[in-house]
């Protein structure tokens, strides 16, 4: 291997595995911090006593608004972690690794410590924390996502494996939690977060690049360790890099470079691909299926504590299950990636073996719709069973939930990347990732109409959102009808 040492890549990757899998995505742990806050009385000023919890029988304290408190909290974050997504990726686009890397560890160890120095009587704080933490974490697996180009054909993969770790980082707030469940308070938990942060300056440093790393990986490349004159350096991988670049796409057939089935090959702009159909319904798909995602993790300590009657002991069994089950995110997410590359090479075969003379691009977007179609069934299972308020089920929900979301955002990158030109793939993925998050916000007053005028009676709001997830159907049902009249006219010349 040229260029920087295959120990150097190693470590990098497994260092960049370490960092995604302990720190990127811990918002999604949010049910298990939960617990600790209301056990520390965070927001309890909210709850009014002598009220009717279940029945009409007195009993404990209604807390609901206390409940709106952290459901809104997370509404705010999960927010932030999406329609983050744009402006970091151009912050990581136009300053590169080194500066990007600062400023996530910046904005990480300020929200961690933040949160170790609030107390019940500075809960607000949360407000101004949790995003803070989340905008880090994104740019920690923006920056860690280009380690892929170090490893050529197994990049996917390495991506793939990323964004499976980000997912299994929410199990962060389960070993919080269990800690304080043995006498280990929750500032001492984050105050070792934040002395981490010496452990990521030193990645930066060390193991990343000051700028980005190229793909193709150009011969000789070295950074890191192996770095001598990062301006120099940055420059000449630079001119390798463009060098590469004609070459690599004159390696494909002009079939392949095409933006999708049945378009002309001329270059199709920007806004062109944002107001087609296939990228609406596609909007469409990831907003209703996310929003399920986030507002079943938003409102899960409310919902444990229902369906366990206010038996405390039950929420927190139920609440480290499904933190554990989260922890399996970083196995569930290569599988749809797998997927989608054997029915390709499927495809292509059964292609040549017709003599059909399907382009490369019919039969890459063919491969997406089983993925996609796949997804949306197990949202559905995942949403009825959530919708049955029976507590046992739940064990069933938390697995399908997982290895929904799992396919979920790999599903997602991997259909635009299919679907779409790749010049404009970072500001379509920016932009539908900003869109979605905006109608991730219903989930706040969703939760408000649950618990006020139905009375923590989700039924109605179940039906409709399961209503809601069969539209999802849609979207592969249209990219299926589109593979087929555009294989048509082929079979018929």
């Amino acid at each position: 291997m040229q260029g920087a040492s295959l120990p150097l890549r190693m470590a990098t990757l497994l260092t960049g595995l370490l960092e995604c899998i302990g720190f990127a995505g811990v918002l999604f742990g949010w049910a298990s911090l939960v617990f600790i806050f209301k056990t520390e009385r965070y927001f309890e000023s909210l709850c009014e006593p002598n009220a009717t919890l279940m029945g009409n029988a007195t009993g404990p304290a209604d807390c609901s608004a206390q409940d709106e408190q952290f459901s809104l909290i997370f509404t705010v974050a999960s927010f932030m972690n999406n329609f983050m997504t744009f402006p970091t990726g151009f912050i990581f686009d136009r300053f590169k690794t080194t500066v990007t890397r600062l400023l996530a560890i910046f904005l990480y160890t300020s929200a961690t410590l933040i949160i170790a120095f609030t107390s019940a009587d500075s809960a607000m704080l949360l407000f101004l924390a949790m995003p803070m933490l989340t905008v880090g974490g994104i740019l920690f697996l923006i920056t860690n996502l280009q380690v892929g180009n170090l490893f050529g054909r197994h990049r996917s993969t390495i991506i793939t494996l990323y964004n499976g770790a980000f997912d299994s980082s929410s199990a962060v707030f389960l070993i919080i939690k269990l800690l304080y469940e043995w006498g280990v308070d929750l500032r001492s938990s984050f105050i070792f977060i934040s002395v981490c942060s010496a452990w990521h300056v030193g990645r930066t440093f060390l193991l990343m690049p000051r700028g980005h790393i190229p793909y193709p990986l150009p011969p000789n490349y070295s950074y890191g360790l192996c770095s001598r004159d990062g301006p120099r350096e940055e420059g000449k991988t630079a001119t390798e890099s463009q060098k590469l670049e004609p070459q690599s796409k004159a390696s494909l057939s002009p079939k392949e470079e095409i933006s999708g089935p049945g378009q002309p090959q001329e270059p199709r702009s920007f806004w062109s691909c944002v107001f087609s159909r296939r990228y609406c319904w596609h909007l469409v798909w990831l907003s209703v299926i996310q929003l399920w995602h986030y507002l079943f993790i938003g409102t899960f300590n409310s919902l444990l504590t229902i369906l366990a009657r206010g038996d405390q002991a039950l929420v927190s069994t139920y609440t480290n299950a499904f933190a554990i089950t989260q922890f399996f995110g970083v196995l569930c997410a290569p599988w749809n990636g797998l997927l989608m590359d054997r029915l390709k090479q499927k495809y292509q075969e059964e292609a040549r073996r017709k003599g059909s003379p399907a382009s490369a691009s019919v039969v890459a977007l063919s491969s997406a719709v089983p993925s996609l179609a796949l997804t949306s069934l197990l949202c559905l299972g995942f949403a009825l069973c959530a919708s049955v308020p029976v507590l046992p089920l739940q064990y069933v929900t938390f697995i399908l939930q997982v290895v929904s979301r799992s396919f979920l955002y790999g599903g997602n990158a991997a259909f635009l990347t299919l679907a779409f030109p790749s010049e404009h793939f970072g500001k379509l993925f920016g932009l539908v990732m900003a869109l979605s998050a905006v109608v991730s916000l219903l989930q706040f007053p969703i939760f408000t109409l649950s618990k006020g005028p139905l009375k923590n009676d989700p039924f109605y709001v179940n039906v409709m959102l399961v209503l809601l997830t069969l539209l999802t159907f849609v979207h592969p049902f249209l990219v299926y009808r589109e593979c087929r009249r555009q294989d048509r006219p082929q079979e018929v010349a």
